[in-house]
């Protein structure tokens, strides 16, 4: 499975990288392909290319606040919760992610 995702926090800086560290971590234990964009005080880094959305299978975003670009998952099964989520409990958030990616397939 193919995961994408944001993490951005209200301060930018400690949770919005701890929640991108802790998904990508989950998600490549759950042997997923995953990239966890950030956006924080300094900007966006590791920006999602158009082909890295194209392909994922969902969208994961942890974010605390509202996010440019938000337009780019339009068509795309997106789940959002808070940093802390995703820093908390990021196995099961990548449980719910194969979760949903499962009932998308059964209704097509």
């Amino acid at each position: 499975m193919k995961i994408v995702g944001v993490a951005a926090c209200t301060v930018g800086i400690a949770h919005t990288y701890i929640a991108q560290e802790k998904l990508e971590e989950a998600g490549k234990k759950a042997g997923h392909e995953v990239h966890i964009e950030t956006s924080g005080t300094i900007g966006v880094e590791n920006a999602l290319s158009e082909e890295q959305i194209q392909e994922a299978d969902v969208v994961i975003l942890a974010i605390d606040v509202k996010i440019s670009g938000r337009e780019r998952f339009e068509g795309k099964r997106v789940i959002q919760v808070p940093t802390e989520v995703a820093i908390k409990s990021p196995n099961k958030l990548i449980q719910k992610a194969e979760e949903v990616v499962k009932e998308d397939q059964k209704s097509k």
